[in-house]
């Protein structure tokens, strides 16, 4: 018998919010890669649109904003997203996707510490 995997949801991300009508917003992701859920989303201030979050940076998207809540694949042009983007949320860290450069305990930290901002909490175990 054929064994199916089933891709990640939102369901594996958010685990709860306040109200979806206000912790939601429809944003616009830049082009060139495939967001999967859980992608930890900063806003380019320029152009307002958003990207994966790096470690550092000076463009706006250095600082976690947002949570993709479904996979969109933005490869060959911008495309549209659904975001927690305030709090109160709760999101599984375990569910979380990060940019290529925050790549140990202290930048995921960090990154954590700039969702909690917005009131985005993550948690273990969720």
């Amino acid at each position: 018998m054929p064994v199916l995997t089933e891709q990640p949801s939102m369901g594996d991300v958010l685990k709860y919010e306040v109200n979806p009508n206000y912790t939601r917003e429809v944003i616009t992701l830049l082009q060139g890669l495939p967001y999967p859920v859980g992608s930890v989303l900063g806003q380019i201030t320029a152009s307002g649109k958003y990207t994966l979050s790096p470690a550092t940076g000076t463009d706006g998207s250095q600082l976690a904003s947002a949570v993709l809540l479904y996979a969109v694949d933005a490869t060959l042009a911008d495309a549209v997203g659904i975001v927690a983007a305030r709090g109160p949320a709760i999101v599984s860290r375990a569910g979380l996707a990060y940019e290529g450069t925050v790549n140990d305990s202290a930048k995921i930290t960090a990154k954590l510490a700039q969702l909690a901002a917005v009131g985005i909490i993550a948690r273990n175990g969720v």
